[in-house]
């Protein structure tokens, strides 16, 4: 076997494509898809029909304007000017202030405003609805602490703390599952496309005669990459600290206790696929098919919580789900094995299962 591993060695590193791919790829994803991928609502094109123009609207305006999340792409007093901007796309959401507001809200402590939201983005239209009313709350609320400061008048005040992520983050939620990805696409895929090419080039058939074992030749294949999948995996920790101050707040050595059974996972995954493949075109075409059903169901950019019930049946029979959920909760959360015992039965069940299924389905002739 270790003859067999050295020449796997060997040919990763005379290629000169491979090793560049498994140096630039796992740096591409954590230093660009965090910033690409990132579901946060920013720049909403807001358009303000102020039909008061009184100091308390524009000193609102002023505040919307302060925030990050909008940009006030119109202020008019035309209604119609403003849904043809947002009928033209150029304006997200539309904030509508009375003529009476400044009044109504001196005298009666409160008053009406309406808020229009372009809902084709619904995502967009929700969460910019929203920010724009926390803003408007939070302002009418500093606007009445200060008329009655004087007063013997208590006010109550809510403080909302966000547990594990208090800047709401979505890079941090992010670059775990993007390590995941990595992994998968490193070690699930480059040892079919390795088995399938050796294949196409006759090697496979040069092995089948001589009395190695199916077990051997399997495990073979699967140690390189399984030693090439924690070292990325360690380039990825190393970027992420580097580049965003991210670390497991749990075990290092939980992570790598899931890392290793994902990778042998993914791994026996990948040489199934180059059992049942006899062209490195049959091969691709097959991986693309399950890594984007795999991908979509595994929770990475939707939540599974959120999807309908015959969807979530189907993550339970994704390992990817089992080992986002994980690395998400070990990040974030500094879960312990006593929190995640059961992902890591359902992995070590999965990579039991998919590397026999590699064994058996691998035909030795010779």
């Amino acid at each position: 076997m270790l003859f067999l591993i050295q020449k796997e060695f060997k040919q990763i590193f005379r290629n000169r494509f491979l090793p560049r791919l498994i140096l630039l790829f796992p740096i591409m994803i954590i230093c660009v898809m965090p910033w690409a991928a990132n579901m946060q609502i920013k720049n909403v094109n807001l358009a303000i029909v102020d039909f008061d123009k009184s100091s308390t609207t524009q000193k609102l305006a002023m505040k919307i304007a302060a925030s990050s999340y909008f940009n006030i792409a119109l202020q008019t007093t035309n209604t119609k000017e403003a849904y043809e901007c947002i009928y033209q796309n150029d304006c997200d959401l539309i904030l509508e202030l009375p003529s009476n507001f400044e009044q109504s809200l001196n005298k009666e402590n409160k008053a009406n405003l309406g808020i229009y939201a372009n809902s084709i983005n619904s995502v967009k239209g929700v969460l910019g609805a929203n920010y724009l009313s926390n803003i408007i709350l939070d302002f009418v609320k500093v606007k009445q602490l200060n008329t009655l400061q004087n007063s013997a008048f208590f006010a109550f005040e809510t403080n909302s703390i966000y547990r594990f992520n208090a800047n709401l983050d979505y890079k941090i939620f992010m670059i775990p599952a993007l390590m995941v990805m990595v992994l998968t696409l490193i070690c699930g895929f480059l040892p079919a496309f390795n088995i399938v090419a050796e294949k196409e080039k006759g090697i496979s058939e040069q092995i089948n005669v001589t009395p190695i074992s199916k077990l051997v030749f399997i495990l073979s294949k699967l140690i390189p990459y399984w030693l090439i999948g924690l070292l990325v995996l360690s380039l990825c920790f190393l970027m992420a600290f580097v580049i965003y101050g991210l670390y497991p707040k749990g075990s290092f050595l939980l992570v790598y206790l899931f890392a290793f059974i994902y990778i042998l996972v993914v791994a026996g995954m990948g040489i199934i696929i180059s059992n049942y493949s006899n062209t490195m075109q049959q091969a691709m075409f097959v991986s693309y098919f399950f890594i984007l059903i795999l991908i979509l169901l595994s929770g990475l950019f939707t939540s599974v919580k959120s999807m309908p019930d015959w969807a979530k049946f189907l993550t339970y029979l994704n390992p990817l789900r089992y080992f986002i959920e994980s690395l998400r909760l070990i990040f974030l959360k500094a879960s312990e094995l006593s929190d995640l015992w059961l992902n890591l039965i359902c992995l070590l069940a999965f990579a039991f299962v998919l590397n026999l299924w590699a064994i058996f389905s691998y035909k030795k002739r010779g």
